[in-house]
């Protein structure tokens, strides 16, 4: 492959990608509010067919799955995973500029999506026009697997994957996350912890009373809620739930090789985030590497109940909800939590509270030293200048485990993201730099494996 002259074309086209872009980050797609969902399917679509892939738009119990499928020189298939739905934008007020009408400013692309996936999706188009400017055909068979549930926990993914796995067969999975850390260098993300994302609602009356008439004699809500919740972790941060470690292992000998050669986090987090230190008390780097992705966690991600507007309304509420996220390790699931959040919460006296499950996954890893990960070091060496790091685990999810499971596939990264792109957050944003950088270096991974 004429390698230059796909990077020519990367670099001679960049307004055009962005445009196309900026198009599909002005839809919106937010699957936890149901909002342009079957829109931006299409849209996905379309933007496949125009690169000569065979799409189909596929049903699931929920948002429908984007398949694409084009075949290449090698009888080597590369998948593409990727997914066309969004954080919802809220809060809106802290945004600089509109969530969904994407903005250029100072080398960044702002929008809802620009990093968290839309950005990577139309970044791996754009390196496959380069080729297919460049070639005329592609050096191995392509399939892009698109979805519209994974930032509400890809809860219809596992039964399409397992009823497809002829369809959806290949050889490596490019993931939806890439790019480089916060020092510039090119990271490898090669495992995904699992999670467990519940609402716990409680419900004392069929109705908000004014707090002087039932305050001293009726239930709380918000205390019952309160009260439950206090009883999950204790103040050394153990969670509390029966058996919640019994399955954890810890990291092999390998990972802590890989963990120990990061950069120091410390100075970095507390300075970006502006902490006054860590949890237990963490100070080595190595320590604070391995309990950042290889502990589970029992996260408070939101409370609401009662009045909480300006100024004061005196009122004892009938509701309450929290939504908690349990991050889970290597040999977790989000079944047996659910299990023991239930016993803990009714050995507790907390049968009242109410447990919705909103989704979760288990945790999955590739080898470090698998041949797949080092093409895809390998592919990064030009385009960065720069050794890449292997991450062994990361503390976010993903739908990872479906792929290794019922596709049998190493899982690899590439992609725009930065320490600034503030995915899930308000100005949420890509550089452009590593936009270019990040589909030169998938062009080369597809090179690499129409070599293999």
């Amino acid at each position: 492959m004429d390698i230059k002259a796909v990077d020519r074309y990367i670099e001679d086209n960049l307004e055009t990608s962005i445009s196309e872009l900026s198009e599909l980050l002005s839809q919106p797609s937010v699957a936890a509010q149901n909002v342009g969902i079957e829109e931006c399917a299409e849209m996905v679509a379309s933007k496949l067919k125009a690169r000569g892939f065979d799409v189909r738009i596929m049903p699931t119990g929920g948002s429908p799955v984007v398949f694409g499928e084009r075949k290449g020189r090698s009888d080597k298939t590369l998948i593409a995973y990727d997914h066309y739905d969004v954080q919802p934008p809220e809060p809106l007020d802290l945004w600089d500029s509109p969530a969904f009408e994407p903005s250029v400013r100072d080398g960044r692309l702002y929008a809802r999506g620009a990093a968290d996936n839309k950005g990577n999706f139309i970044e791996r188009l754009y390196a496959i026009d380069a080729i297919l400017a460049a070639e005329g055909e592609l050096p191995c068979n392509v399939k892009f697997i698109v979805e519209g549930e994974e930032e509400i926990g890809s809860v219809h993914l596992e039964p399409f994957i397992r009823e497809n796995q002829e369809l959806l067969s290949g050889d490596v999975c490019v993931w939806e996350i890439g790019g480089v850390d916060h020092e510039g260098v090119p990271i490898q993300q090669v495992g995904l912890r699992g999670i467990c994302y519940v609402e716990l609602r409680s419900k004392t009356a069929n109705q908000d009373i004014h707090s002087g008439l039932g305050g001293s004699i009726f239930p709380n809500a918000a205390w019952r809620l309160v009260w439950a919740l206090a009883t999950l972790k204790d103040k050394d941060e153990n969670i509390l739930l029966p058996g919640f470690y019994e399955d954890v292992i810890p990291p092999t000998a390998r990972e802590k090789e890989l963990l120990a050669q990061q950069p120091d986090m410390n100075e970095y987090y507390q300075e970006k985030f502006d902490l006054s230190g860590f949890l237990k008390g963490i100070k080595d780097p190595l320590a604070l590497a391995i309990e950042g992705v290889y502990e589970p966690t029992c996260t408070i991600c939101g409370l609401t109940s009662g009045y909480q507007g300006e100024g004061s309304k005196t009122v004892l509420p009938a509701e309450a909800r929290a939504k908690v996220d349990f991050r889970l390790v290597p040999n977790q699931t989000p079944e047996k939590v659910l299990a023991q959040l239930r016993t803990h919460l009714d050995s507790h006296g907390f049968k009242d509270i109410e447990i919705i499950d909103l989704g979760g996954n288990p945790p999955a890893k590739t080898d470090p030293d698998h041949p797949a990960v080092k093409l895809a070091v390998k592919a990064a060496e030009d385009v960065y200048e720069k050794p890449t790091r292997v991450i062994p685990m990361i503390g976010g999810s993903g739908p990872n485990f479906m792929f290794q499971k019922y596709l049998g596939v190493p899982i690899i990264s590439s992609g725009a993201g930065d320490a600034e792109s503030r995915a899930h957050a308000p100005n949420e944003s890509i550089s452009l730099d590593l936009y270019v950088k990040g589909a030169k270096h998938f062009a080369r991974i597809l090179m690499l494996m129409g070599q293999d």
